[in-house]
Formats: structure tokens, sequence, C-alpha cells
């Protein structure tokens, strides 16, 4: 992406559990390496599927150099004066004040490219995601392959006991393929979700 010199951007990679967000980001990040660039990684401490330190994507690429995020502020205070290209994986995961910092880090001339799902099992807005849609100057939305009848997916589908999970299930539970699939719209299930076209006619929309 072509910015004028000096001035810094926000690039979003969303999409569903499997659809290679991370790996996208990996991509990036190794494409800013050889322009010799200097880079820093981060992900939420919440997120230890590969370990603690270990920036890795389901198929297996994977880097060491990450610093692990405690809360949504001490973001800003970890980047360093002089880092160039600021990555951070599992962006959903930090609450919404995570936007305005991308915003900050880019108004001071730094490439923020952040990965995560813009959907939650629910099939519903996870998070800081809009609100970073809004602000990125590029968003790329990524789909998977529904694991059902290999439509393109666009949703995650949580498995508890390989049952499809309730609607009032935690919204947060971090894991891999043995609680998660990508599905399409009609192959996603949520058990007692409230029906949508309920919702909208009682407001008065539809």
């Amino acid at each position: 992406m072509n910015t004028q010199s000096g001035g810094g951007w926000i690039e979003l990679i969303c999409g569903s559990m499997f659809s290679g967000k991370t790996e996208e980001l990996l991509r990036r990040v190794r494409r800013s390496e050889i322009a010799r660039r200097r880079i820093q990684l981060f992900k939420p401490q919440i997120d230890n599927r590969y370990g603690r330190d270990l920036l890795a994507s389901h198929n297996g690429m994977s880097r060491g150099d990450v610093v692990i995020l405690e809360d949504t502020a001490s973001l800003l205070t970890r980047v360093k004066r002089g880092t160039e290209v600021v990555a951070i994986d599992e962006v959903q995961f930090f609450n919404p004040a995570v936007a305005g910092i991308c915003q900050e880090l880019a108004d001071q001339g730094k490439q923020v490219i952040a990965a995560g799902l813009d959907q939650d099992f629910r099939g519903e807005p996870f998070g800081p995601i809009p609100l970073l849609m809004a602000l990125a100057e590029r968003v790329d939305k990524l789909h998977a392959i529904c694991v059902q009848c290999g439509s393109p997916a666009t949703r995650t589908q949580r498995l508890i006991d390989g049952k499809p999970a309730r609607y009032d299930e935690p919204i947060i539970l971090v894991g891999g393929s043995e609680s998660y699939e990508a599905r399409c719209r009609d192959c996603h299930d949520v058990p007692a979700k409230p029906n949508t076209r309920a919702i909208l006619k009682e407001l008065g929309i539809v």
C-alpha cells in the first residue's frame, strides 16, 4: 500500500477461524523485514494456544519475537520509538480502546497491521473489529472453507462435546480445531439464538 512519505496507516485482516489471518499477517511482516523496516509483533496474553511467546498460524507458520500484552493500554507504552511497523494478532480480544491506539500509532507515522476475528461464535461483531474496519485505510476479509458443505466460510462454529454451542455460552473461549470449525452462513448453527427478524420487527425496522 502506498502512502505519502512519513505517513502512517492501518491495515485490518479479518475473517473466520481457519481463514489464514495470522498467515497473512506474518507474510506482510516478512515483506517488511525484507524492506529492512523495524518491526514489533504483539498479541494478547489470553492467546496461549501455541506457547506464551510464539505467534503461530494454524498451518504451521510461526515466529517467536512477540511482545505479550496484559491489557489494551500497555500497547501504546510497549511500542518502541523507532518502530516502523506494528503488527497485532488476535486484536478482537482487546477492548475497543485498541482502535484509538491504532489511530494514534498511525498518526505517528507507523504502519499498523491488525488481524482478528470479525465475528464471534454467535455470528455477531467481535469486540473492536467494527471500529477498526471503519478507521482502517485497508480492510481484507478472508474466507475459509465450510467443513459441512464446502462453500466459502465466513463464520466460526463453536463445538462443545461435538455439538453446536448455545447462544448463552461465554463469548471468549480460546481454542483450535478441537473446539471450532469454519462454516458458511447456512451451516452455522447457534441454538437458542434470538430470531433476528423478530428483533428487527420489535424495533419497527421491518
